[in-house]
Order: structure tokens, then C-alpha cells, then sequence
């Protein structure tokens, strides 16, 4: 079986404030221009590759000591805006980011200053932390070992100090192309602001739960925003985990195109093999994984040990409340606005147990307004992030080369 290329690129520093409009100001020429790259490169040798995109993020890097829910929604909406303009981008040009035949892409974030004023090693804290994301500093970034085959960077003046900065501490060669940059703006009277903790609190054990069939766009912030919630490793024992709720097969059965549909084992290992993707720089990791299958609810689940101290629980649920009202050591969930009401649910049961609150944070819905307005194919927009028409499209295709 032939290995799935890998490739990453580096963006500058995002505009501030990051709104839709001007992320895609400052990316929609880089991130169509490696896209067409790499999709017409699949098409002439080994179908599907990956492309992971480090994502500077001064407004994180500002406020590291603080609870990562004190700077959640900022981070959700930069990540949400990046997203969906590769959804926006995807759409116009016909790629596909939806299946192991097209461009798997997965974003994290990079804290370093937007300028190169700050001492060298200053970004994260020293020692095994920095070496689990979402957030990550450069030196590690460039130290993980992964196996890129190309490393993008973007022409400009910022785009070139990042790329200096990552081969800086590059231990072997990498091949480099540089491709166009944008406008990125700076509203200076915005870029910052004081942020006090306040009532936020560290979360070391947080849920979330979903399908996760043929894991799309959506899906991916989701995910990329429950890691980003946990608390940061800063070297100790204390115990972390995430854990994510899996539906179980039975309950998919009358699901659209269910022979295109993914079993439980395949849809934990996508999950799975995605949170190691934006969260595991270690060189050389190694991933220690126990099955369960204890009586009760949530009793069937597969556990991912990294290093010493952080845990990926993979949990086949059966109901929509999963282990939240099972685990009381989970103290956030995180979901999408359109399901807003499940996480009510979840802490109605939780009060009738006498357990605490869960806090409850979401990510943004991505929709096609922003396609109508360009003139894109909403269609196509949204195909990207509907699993039902990721299995439709993956149907129409084997029938096709079944013909052939």
C-alpha cells in the first residue's frame, strides 16, 4: 500500500480582527494555490494526500497563561473563518477535501508574536508540553519528524519570517516552494486588549460527541476546538483526557447510502488518527491503546495513552447524552450552535445526578452565505460538510468504475 503524501504550509500571522472577509484577504491566494497543486498532483500519481497548515496566532501567543476559555472564541472564530474558506475555495474549483481520495486537511496553531521581537524559545513553556497541540511553538513544529514531502510558505515579508524561523531549527533538508500571499491588515487599536482568567477555569477533562462519518470540514472544527479547550500540559502528572462520543452502528442503520457508511471501528480510528494529527509532535510517539468492554452504558470504548499523562477516550455511546452523565470527572462539552440544546439536556441530567454543571462552548455552524455571494455552487458548499453526501459521492463513484 502506498503511503499518502504528506505536506505542510506555513501561513503568516492571520489579519485582526479575523473576520471571514479579511482571512480571505490574506489566504484565499495561498491556500488556492497549494490546493490545485496538490489535487492535480493526486490525480497523476497515489489518489489523496495530506496537507497540514501551521497557523500563527499572536492573540494566543499574548495570552498563554491565561485559561484557553478565556481566549476561545477569538481562536474558534479564526479557525472557523480558515476553514470555511477552504470549503469556500473547494467548492469554486471543484476539489475534494471530503475523502481519502482528496486533500485531507487539518489546521493548528502555532503561538509565536506576530513580530520577531520576542527572545528565541520564549512561545510555549519548555519541556514535554510543548510537544502536544493544538497550540505548539516553532522549534517543535520543525523538530516533530514528520515526513513532508514538500513544506509551503507564503510570499511576504511575514510569510518569509516564518519560513526562516521554521528552518531554523530544521534538523534535515526540506524541500520549500513558496506560493502568492494576500493582505493582511492589522487593526492596531484591536490586536490585543487586557483578558483577566476571571471565573474561567482550567479544563483537564472535557466531551464531545457526534457520528464522525467520513470526517469533513465541520467535523474538523469541532474536534481541532474540543482539543484546543484542554488544559496545556506544563510538564507534570496531572491527569488529561478527551473524550469523544462515538455512535454506535446499530443506530445508523436507516442512515442515506449506509453501504458507503463507515463501521465504529473505522469511524474511531479517523477521530483518532485526526486528534493525533494536530495534537501529537512527539518524534518517534508511540500510542498505547486498551479496548474496554465493561457491562453498562458506555462500557464499550477504546482508550489512546500519550506519554504520561494524556488519555483519548473513544467511547461508543447509544443515547444522546453518552458519558457525560457517566464520567463525573468531565467538566466541558463542546458542540456546534445547531445542537446547542443538546448540551442543556446534558446538564439537566447532570443536576438530577447532583453533579456540576458541565460549561458548554460551541463552534460556529459554517454555511454557504458566503458562496451565494461569490458566485460559488452552495451545492457544493454544503456537500463538503454533509457525511450523507460525502457517502452519495462516494456510491456514484464505485458504480461508476464498476461499469467501467
Amino acid at each position: 500500500m502506498a503511503l499518502i503524501p504528506q505536506h505542510l504550509l506555513l501561513l503568516p500571522p492571520p489579519p485582526w480582527p479575523a473576520t471571514a472577509e479579511t482571512v480571505q484577504a490574506a489566504y484565499k491566494d495561498a491556500l488556492t494555490a497549494v490546493l490545485k497543486q496538490l489535487t492535480f498532483d493526486t490525480r497523476s500519481s497515489t489518489p489523496g494526500a495530506t496537507l497540514d497548515i501551521a497557523l500563527p496566532f499572536p492573540y494566543a501567543f499574548e495570552h498563554l497563561s491565561l485559561p484557553r476559555v478565556s481566549v476561545y472564541e477569538p481562536t474558534q472564530a479564526l479557525v472557523a473563518n480558515v476553514y470555511k474558506l477552504i470549503c469556500l475555495i473547494a467548492a469554486r474549483e471543484k476539489i475534494n477535501v471530503e475523502d481519502a481520495e482528496g486533500i485531507d486537511v487539518r489546521i493548528f496553531i502555532v503561538a509565536r508574536p506576530r513580530h520577531d521581537d520576542a527572545p528565541e524559545g520564549a512561545s510555549l513553556p519548555s519541556g514535554r508540553g510543548s510537544l502536544f497541540g493544538p497550540v505548539i511553538d516553532m522549534p517543535t513544529l520543525a523538530r516533530c519528524g514528520r515526513p513532508w514531502q514538500k513544506v509551503f510558505a507564503v510570499q511576504s515579508e511575514h510569510g518569509e519570517k516564518v519560513l526562516n524561523q521554521f528552518l531554523r531549527h530544521q534538523d534535515g533538508r526540506v524541500k520549500t516552494q513558496s506560493v502568492a500571499g494576500g493582505i493582511v491588515q492589522v487593526n492596531s487599536s484591536e490586536a490585543g486588549g487586557d483578558l483577566t482568567a476571571d471565573e474561567a477555569a482550567h479544563h483537564t477533562s472535557i466531551a464531545v460527541g457526534g457520528t464522525w462519518d467520513h470526517i469533513h470540514i465541520g467535523h474538523k472544527l469541532l474536534l481541532t476546538m474540543f482539543a484546543f479547550l484542554l488544559k496545556p500540559d506544563n510538564g507534570g502528572e496531572e491527569p488529561r483526557s478527551l473524550t469523544v462520543g462515538i455512535t454506535g452502528d446499530e443506530l445508523l442503520v436507516n442512515k442515506k447510502f449506509a453501504e458507503c457508511l463507515e463501521s465504529w471501528d473505522e469511524r474511531k480510528n479517523s477521530a483518532l488518527s485526526f486528534l493525533r494529527a494536530i495534537m501529537d509532535f512527539r518524534p518517534d510517539a508511540e500510542v498505547k491503546t486498551t479496548e474496554l468492554n465493561e457491562p453498562g452504558p458506555n462500557g464499550h470504548a477504546v482508550h489512546a495513552v500519550l506519554g504520561s499523562n494524556l488519555t483519548f477516550k473513544l467511547v461508543e455511546i447509544g443515547d444522546p447524552f453518552g458519558p457525560t452523565i457517566t464520567d463525573e470527572s468531565i467538566s466541558a462539552l463542546v458542540l456546534s450552535a445547531e445542537t446547542r440544546a443538546g448540551g442543556k439536556a446534558v446538564n439537566d441530567k447532570r443536576e438530577e445526578k447532583g453533579w456540576p454543571a458541565l460549561q458548554v462552548l460551541e463552534v460556529d455552524v459554517l454555511d454557504a452565505g458566503e458562496a451565494q455571494q461569490g458566485g460559488n455552487n452552495s451545492d457544493s458548499f454544503e456537500s463538503k460538510l454533509s457525511s450523507t453526501d460525502i457517502r452519495e459521492a462516494i456510491s456514484k463513484r464505485a458504480k461508476i468504475r464498476s461499469k467501467a
